[in-house]
């Protein structure tokens, strides 16, 4: 394999073009460029070693990309950044030099045409509830507070957790149509490793308590009131990682993964497919960001039957955006607002402008729509003008837009957006991860990567996690290649 690197590289809309070349050989490869994948590469770059990445779309950021539509600016869902790591927020700070806003979060769920504050707040839940029904819901959180006390009981999925932590009613006006909604599966079904990772330590009490202290508390990061956002969209974090990266090493985009050729426990080389062209890229290191199911199918010789079965029992939901442009200035004050009731087709918006007042032209903003969904599902393939119509007619209905005020429409498909925590699912990624543990140059990374479901900055502390991992097993080895030279110097 010839090592070639010539330089290249031109950065236009975010993409990054290198010219044509059928073989590449690096020090690392890194599939997949979202803020995991472009966090390793920095780190390893920043190190010394030669890195390549490779991306399937023509933009770099993964899930947490912003998209700009003549002037028109939005994030997939929308990104706040928020941490309780100093290195991991340092690192942040840094790599957006100064160009971040702190945002305040406000966001409220729309049910039964009321509106409640999310997190919950008491006098809110109150007013909106009535006293009847907000004294049953204090009566049912004491009981089942009393209740875990006395017989130790650790829930086994999403249903049960909430009823521990808020009471069953809570769990029925509140969590169980928004979590059907996002999920696309019955809340008994949905794996406590989801709660762990996401919701970890909330409960009633607590939301309570912050609400009545009047403080943020900075402990869950449910309840967090603040967050920081840069000022034309989350994408400048990966757009900077990126800019960084290329200045000195190849990153090509619009380019897929075909195999992963191996043989031992090695890793050896990968076949990639960029526009009709298939080139073959040799590393010492391969980091994997790219979902896990995906990279299990592109192993070269395939992987026994039982990883194969395993991998198919692992599941995505996918994203779907369908964002509104309007001849206005503002719609809403709230950073996101949630629809639980299932006769709502999206489950959450955003308006962009209220994070950042650059995310629109001036005296324009727009309002961004999520539907949850699998790509299986019939509203995946709907086409773009009846998705646009449904939208637009949904957000009329609520009062939120007249329809005279629309400019323009943008819909976005993004599949693989979130790993879904069935019960018993930890057994197959298990066996999984156990099986790809074996290739000692292959490291994995990220939501996708991981099947994990990581907020942004356990996203890009895992990148740090694996570039350290990747520097230290060279530091040593190099150290063992030294001191063999030294020993056989010796004569010994």
């Amino acid at each position: 394999m010839i090592r070639q690197f010539k330089k290249a590289v031109q950065s236009t809309n975010n993409m990054i073009i290198i010219e044509n070349k059928l073989s590449y050989s690096s020090d690392t490869l890194v599939m997949g460029a979202g803020l995991a994948g472009l966090t390793t590469a920095y780190q390893l770059a920043k190190s010394g070693r030669h890195v390549m990445m490779i991306e399937k779309n023509k933009q770099v950021g993964g899930l947490a990309r912003t998209i700009n539509e003549n002037g028109f600016r939005f994030d997939l869902g929308g990104h706040r950044f928020i941490t309780q790591d100093k290195v991991v927020d340092d690192f942040v700070k840094t790599i957006l030099n100064g160009d971040y806003l702190v945002v305040p979060r406000t966001s409220k769920i729309l049910l039964d045409n009321k509106y409640f504050h999310y997190p919950l707040k008491p006098m809110n839940s109150i007013l909106s509830l009535g006293a009847k029904k907000s004294l049953k819901v204090l009566v049912e959180y004491l009981s089942e507070r009393i209740k875990k006390k006395i017989t130790g009981k650790q829930p086994d999925c999403l249903e049960d957790w909430v009823i521990q932590q808020f009471g069953k009613t809570m769990f029925e006006l509140y969590f169980k149509d928004y979590s059907e909604k996002v999920w696309g599966i019955d809340c008994k079904h949905i794996a406590k490793e989801w709660i762990v990772q996401r919701i970890q330590g909330l409960s009633l009490g607590a939301a309570i308590k912050n609400a009545l202290c009047n403080k943020n508390d900075d402990k869950y990061t449910t309840l967090v009131d603040r967050f920081i956002y840069p000022h034309k969209g989350i994408g400048a974090i990966a757009d900077n990682l990126c800019a960084h990266i290329a200045s000195q090493n190849e990153v090509l985009t619009g380019t897929s993964l075909l195999r992963l050729n191996h043989a031992g426990n090695k890793i050896k080389n990968a076949v990639v497919k960029q526009g009709n062209k298939n080139k073959i890229i040799e590393a010492q290191d391969y980091v994997s960001s790219i979902p896990v199911s995906a990279l299990v199918s592109c192993l070269n010789p395939a992987p026994p039957g039982k990883i194969q079965q395993a991998v198919k029992k692992l599941r995505y939901r996918s994203l779907l955006l369908v964002t509104i442009m309007l001849d206005q200035d503002r719609v809403t004050d709230q950073t996101w607002i949630y629809f639980p009731e299932k006769n709502i087709p999206f489950g959450r918006i955003h308006e962009p402008t209220n994070w950042s007042a650059k995310m629109a032209p001036p005296g324009k903003t727009l309002l961004v729509a999520e539907y949850f969904c699998f790509e299986h599902d019939a509203i995946w393939h709907d086409p773009d003008e009846q998705l646009t119509g449904l939208t637009i007619r949904q957000l009329h209905k609520l009062h939120l837009i007249d329809k005279h005020n629309v400019l323009g429409a943008r819909v976005i498909r993004v599949p693989y957006a979130y790993p879904l925590f069935e019960t018993g699912f930890q057994q197959y990624y298990e066996l999984i991860a156990d099986y790809l543990a074996q290739f000692d140059n292959l490291f994995l990374t990220g939501r996708t990567g991981k099947f994990k479901y990581y907020n942004m900055d356990h996203t890009i502390g895992s990148g740090m996690e694996v570039a350290q991992h990747i520097l230290q097993k060279n530091r040593v080895a190099d150290e063992n290649r030294q001191y063999g030279k030294i020993v056989e110097g010796a004569g010994l």
